[in-house]
């Protein structure tokens, strides 16, 4: 049982065992609530006898049952405590666990993973997914569990008393649960569907925040609101529909109980009338049936919400299953050169991106890579930090393969620049410290001048303090690809990858920024990409990339006079200027 829950409800061992106990607590509830009722049962008919013969001396005395109600008032509260602290404290415990699995697992995919997926897909099955997950689990599984238990437990023991009443009550269940169990196909159909174009719905909300800009400037506000209205009234009709279609169906189950209590009326007074049950008997079964039903309603309504929770935890179980990247957590290279042996890479399984790469960047040398766009010099780059693994060869960085070594571990000895620069909501001071946490407030500072940051930081309301919004939305582009280098030059890493850094900046501060990193690579490893010829004409190695093939390699010298490609680019580069 527990490894069943482990399977289907993606659990841990311990939240199965959790799980479990919430069950068995509930169904001890659910038959707690049922004794004081058979209490007052025992009470009335042996108070009928007394007032049918007074002279009897049979029955309990009052006194007997206050005492017992008591006794089981307080068998309920203490039960009741176990089954909250069971179902839900233990549960959100297990809730939590998942989160932190879940952030775990993201945290060991390669760094690619979320180049290629939606921010606002992630971010839904974080929060949403999860929490969704966390009160369907806290108010609706365990109960689904209890309610069966409770109605075998009940209806065996209904059965040894009475079984003519017992079928008359329970025939019309198997019918129930027929009807919704061939209606499960449909639900589920229907729920992943609603997942879907939710998602969908999701994607061009944040779509639409993160292009307003562009939205704007190009007067398409009109036709963004229209397709965004368009999808939502799409969602609204699906909605409808699946809420009549399932409803209905879910509804049927319903009648079919409805004919249990008139089952249970016809059969019970002809029996009464034959003498083979009493009058007291004849009430009870009547008492019960309009009891009994309410547990399989509500763990028919749990089950339809249950199939709308396996959306979410199919797409929680793929999150999990997605292969991890792992490797020895201690590194110490002879030196920090990286070489790439006969490497083969793609994205995906039938288009190859990289064919055969071979070569070495060396430790105290630029290596430059160029070539067309779209040639996969930004995918080299990633590779020797370990964002994706490759399909063949080996990537080495001082002789020993990357692929053994874990990300976190490897990415201490790199410091990246991209051109696309993620900044936080936090000061300047915080965003540059994330290069290197403890690290004091003069070192940040120092490396901001370097970086050529301290002339326009100065100018923010409160300095190095100022918030710079959402990803740096109050700074300019060169200003936050200044806090990216301010960044890479304060870890001071071995291993230098910068990815177009300085192309959202102007000559001048091109210039400044370059004789600061000029000190900065001083012996050591540096993967330059760049397409202005002017940044990567100083590098001490030159390797051209054309359609993932090692098109040319050498010296800018060697290269100009061999009138390849590299030479191709680099005059037309100069005529255009």
């Amino acid at each position: 049982m527990l490894r069943y829950f482990q399977n289907k409800y993606a659990m841990s061992e311990k939240g199965s065992k959790y799980l479990f106990n919430s069950i068995i607590w509930t169904v001890v509830m659910h038959i707690s609530f049922m004794i004081p009722v058979i209490l007052g049962f025992k009470f009335l008919d042996e108070h009928m006898i007394l007032l049918l013969n007074p002279s009897s001396k049979q029955g309990s005395s009052i006194l007997y049952y206050i005492i017992m109600s008591l006794a089981f008032f307080l068998v309920m509260f203490f039960v009741a405590s176990f089954q909250y602290n069971s179902t839900f404290i233990k549960i959100y415990e297990e809730s939590a666990r998942r989160r932190i699995s879940l952030a775990e697992t993201l945290r060991k995919l390669p760094l690619a993973f979320f180049g290629k997926k939606d921010i606002a897909d992630l971010s839904s099955t974080i929060m949403e997914d999860a929490t969704q997950i966390e009160t369907l689990f806290s108010h609706s599984v365990p109960q689904i569990y209890a309610a069966v238990f409770t109605l075998l437990i009940m209806g065996t023991g209904m059965f040894f008393y009475n079984w003519q009443l017992s079928l008359a009550v329970f025939w019309v269940v198997p019918l129930a649960i027929l009807v919704f169990y061939l209606s499960r196909k449909l639900q589920n159909n229907m729920h992943v569907k609603m997942y879907n174009i939710k998602r969908d719905i999701s994607d061009k909300i944040q779509e639409g925040l993160e292009s307003a800009h562009e939205i704007k400037a190009y007067n398409r506000e009109g036709t963004f609101s229209n397709t965004l209205n368009s999808k939502l009234d799409d969602m609204e009709k699906f909605m409808i529909k699946g809420e009549l279609l399932i409803g209905s169906l879910i509804n049927l189950s319903y009648v079919f109980l409805k004919l249990g209590l008139p089952s249970v009326i016809l059969v019970g007074a002809y029996l009464l009338f034959t003498g083979s049950v009493n009058i007291f008997t004849y009430l009870v079964f009547l008492v019960i049936t309009a009891r009994i039903y309410n547990p399989i309603i509500d763990a028919m309504n749990n089950l339809a919400l249950l199939i709308y929770l396996n959306v979410r935890i199919k797409r929680m179980k793929e999150m999990d299953e997605m292969p991890r990247q792992s490797g020895k957590t201690e590194f110490y290279p002879k030196n920090y050169d990286i070489e790439f042996k006969n490497v083969d890479f793609s994205y995906q399984g039938d288009v190859q991106t990289l064919k055969n790469v071979n070569f070495t960047a060396k430790q105290g040398n630029v290596t430059a890579l160029v070539g067309p766009s779209g040639g996969g010099k930004s995918t080299v780059a990633k590779l020797s930090a370990r964002f994706w693994d490759i399909d063949k060869g080996v990537i080495t960085l001082g002789g020993e393969d990357i692929s053994l070594i874990d990300p976190e571990t490897l990415l201490n000895s790199f410091s990246i620049v991209f051109q696309d620069v993620t900044l936080f909501n936090a000061s300047v001071m915080d965003n540059i410290r994330i290069g290197k946490k403890d690290t004091s407030d003069e070192e940040v500072i120092k490396a901001a001048q370097l970086a050529q940051c301290d002339e326009f930081v100065k100018k923010l309301p409160q300095g190095y303090d100022t918030l710079i919004g959402e990803n740096g939305e109050r700074l300019s582009g060169g200003e936050r690809q200044r806090i990216s280098i301010a960044r890479a030059i304060l870890k001071d890493a071995p291993i230098i990858l910068l990815d177009e850094a300085t192309a959202s900046l102007d000559t001048e501060n091109e210039s400044k920024i370059q004789s600061a990193l000029s000190q900065l690579i001083k012996n050591k490893t540096v993967l330059i990409i760049a397409h202005r010829m002017r940044t990567i004409l100083g590098a001490d190695k030159i390797v051209v990339i054309k359609d993932g093939n090692i098109a040319e390699t050498g010296t800018p010298s060697e290269l100009k006079e061999k009138q390849g490609i590299f030479s191709s680019m680099l005059k037309t580069q100069y005529q255009n200027n």
